[in-house]
């Protein structure tokens, strides 16, 4: 499987962007999907992951309720739907996909894109 991230760029605090993670080479549609971020200087960190049918979602705290994961299977993409976003979610913004159901680490991943956030 290989992903592409996009939909990154440059939005003022309070502001909104949709991410997308288009999956490709292989049937999308059992995959667990994760996104992950890492800003300079600090270690990758876990933001949200979606199962395959989109009908189970997780958040880390620091997005819950401002973040939304969700996918079109039909479309072999992931969103995530970032809302008030804050300084701090500045960072680049990673996918990740694996077979398993709810996996420790991820099988594939997908270059980055940059999200930041000014105050």
């Amino acid at each position: 499987v290989q992903l592409q991230a996009s939909g990154g760029g440059l939005v003022q605090a309070g502001g909104s962007l949709r991410l997308s993670c288009v999956a490709s080479g292989r049937s999308f549609t059992r995959y667990t999907v994760g996104w992950f971020r890492q800003a300079p200087g600090k270690e990758r960190e876990f933001v949200a992951r979606i199962n395959y049918s989109g009908s189970s979602t997780y958040y880390s705290d620091s997005v819950k309720g401002r973040f939304t994961i969700h996918r079109d299977n039909a479309k072999n993409t992931v969103y995530l739907q970032m809302n008030s976003l804050k300084p701090e979610d500045t960072a680049v913004y990673l996918c990740a996909a694996d077979p398993t159901a709810w996996p420790l680490s991820y099988s594939y991943w997908g270059q980055g894109t940059q999200v930041t956030v000014s105050s």
